[in-house]
């Protein structure tokens, strides 16, 4: 296939990263149906999603890195192969056990995130990557929303096996195209992988993200919470030490600290805070009977259409922003989506009162989803070198997952905290929820606006980009970290390159 034939090596990615997407959420309004068949308790029928989470945090950055090193399509088939043998063995699992496992083995098809960035990097035209990347962070945020919506049907309809079943087939036919049709990409970062800093990495994330996800399980102040508290700080000082101390880091440090790395990283943490509690808790919300004073009593089916505006409003806005990046840039992007979520939590915070309301918000935030997800990968992706796209993209995508775990369990505290002689929540519960909610969503907005502005010069008729043509300031900038080379914001670059 002639590489500079694009629109099937998009319709893989796509897929493949949308379907990753939908299995984060897919499972989540099913877990009751999971742990009624599996004849379980509650607590552990929420390890079907805790694996997938702790195992997608753990994989994403590393097996980004394993692309940039070795082949980013080399890695996407492998990955593509094992997401599609966790989902057969979730589909076939006997015992929770077993789909616990399998949950674990999906996992590791986070990184199909900064795989498929780095790919539409590697492979497409300078004039393309922009809208190519604002498309595909379209479907990634769609494809969340299709799992909360799609769930319902497919379990009323068939089975919660049937969940898994229908990734089987997709995966299957998407890994078959990918091994034939997508282009081995040509950069290739030197060196190899860190695995000690691979192994420090996993088991902060671990200590970090496990007591955020079963705190309210186990107690906050239980020397459990505590403990893996104090060993996730040990281990994230000794994995910034191994990795400044590495020839060949997993994460260059270097890298992070770039302004328009840390600041867009910054606001991700903040903004997925919002994200991933809404995600959560607003399914919830409108399921609570009548009868606690709030709420409408609706069936999983019925949550699921509350949330269908988030996701028309999600997919709309996140190919919409790869026409408005070249004109306003990312930045101004990704505070408009930020801003986007603080207003649709505070409106769910203060009108709740009707299904029109709930769905209203859903839809205002599901606009600030898609254009901040788009614009995130954007600044990400054109502000590194390109053999480190498949790195920088996954530790972006990791910093936004853990301040989801954050946002959830604080949120959770605060939903939980005081329960009706029902065993229900008080309506304040929620309330407060939306109310942090949209704080931490406009701290994202302002830690956007640190987002160093760039001027982008586009160059009419511009021939292909190249790797380095791609990251050639990106590099100056990494020099200047290292006090060698400064740069400055008004220089011109290729299309695509810069926001």
């Amino acid at each position: 296939m002639p590489r500079t034939s694009t629109r099937l090596t998009f319709a893989v990615l796509a897929t493949g990263a949308g379907v990753f997407a939908m299995l984060q959420s897919l499972i989540a309004p099913a877990l009751p149906t999971v742990q009624h068949a599996m004849h379980t308790s509650q607590s552990t029928a929420t390890w079907v999603m805790t694996a997938y989470l702790l195992s997608a945090s753990i994989f994403t950055p590393i097996l980004g890195r394993v692309g940039d090193l070795i082949g980013k399509k080399r890695t996407l088939v492998a990955v593509l192969l094992t997401v599609l043998a966790g989902c057969l063995l979730a589909a076939l699992a006997p015992t929770i056990g077993v789909l616990i496992v399998a949950r674990v083995v999906q996992g590791v098809g986070g990184a199909l995130f900064p795989l498929s960035f780095g790919i539409i990097r590697d492979e497409f035209a300078a004039s393309q990557v922009s809208g190519s990347i604002s498309n595909l962070s379209a479907v990634i945020a769609a494809g969340g929303g299709v799992g909360m919506v799609a769930a319902g049907p497919i379990v009323t309809a068939l089975d919660y096996r049937w969940l898994f079943w229908i990734p089987v087939g997709v995966v299957a036919v998407t890994a078959l195209i990918a091994l034939r049709y997508v282009p081995e990409s040509p950069n290739r970062a030197q060196g190899q992988v860190n695995w000690l800093g691979a192994a420090l990495l996993s088991g902060w994330l671990v200590a970090l993200l496990l007591p955020l996800s079963q705190a309210s399980h186990w107690g906050w102040g239980s020397v459990k919470v505590i403990g893996l508290f104090a060993a996730a700080v040990l281990l994230f000082a000794l994995w910034l030490r191994s990795e400044a101390r590495s020839r060949s880091p997993l994460i260059d440090l270097r890298i992070m600290r770039l302004p328009a790395v840390w600041t867009t990283n910054a606001a991700a943490l903040l903004f997925g805070a919002g994200m991933y509690a809404i995600w959560s808790f607003l399914p919830g919300f409108v399921q609570t009977p009548t009868r606690a004073g709030y709420g409408f009593g609706a069936s999983v089916t019925a949550a699921g259409l509350l949330m269908l505006p988030m996701l028309i409003a999600m997919f709309c806005s996140g190919v919409l922003s790869g026409r408005l990046e070249p004109v306003l840039g990312a930045k101004k992007l990704l505070v408009a989506g930020a801003a986007l979520g603080a207003v649709a939590c505070g409106f769910l915070a203060l009108w709740h009162d009707r299904p029109w309301q709930v769905a209203f918000a859903a839809g205002v935030f599901g606009l600030g989803i898609g254009l901040a997800f788009a614009a995130m990968a954007n600044l990400i992706v054109g502000s590194v070198p390109a053999e480190q796209t498949g790195a920088a993209t996954g530790m972006n995508a990791n910093i936004r997952t853990i301040g989801g775990s954050v946002g959830a369990a604080v949120t959770s505290v605060l939903v939980t905290g005081r329960l009706q002689s029902s065993g229900l929540p008080y309506e304040s519960g929620y309330t407060h929820g939306f109310t942090l909610l949209a704080l931490l969503c406009l701290a994202a907005a302002l830690a956007a606006l640190l987002v160093p502005a760039r001027r982008a010069v586009r160059l009419s008729g511009a021939p292909r980009a190249s790797g380095r043509t791609m990251s050639g300031d990106a590099d100056a900038e990494v020099d200047a970290a290292s006090g060698s080379v400064a740069t400055t914001d008004a220089e011109a670059v290729a299309p695509g390159a810069r926001s």
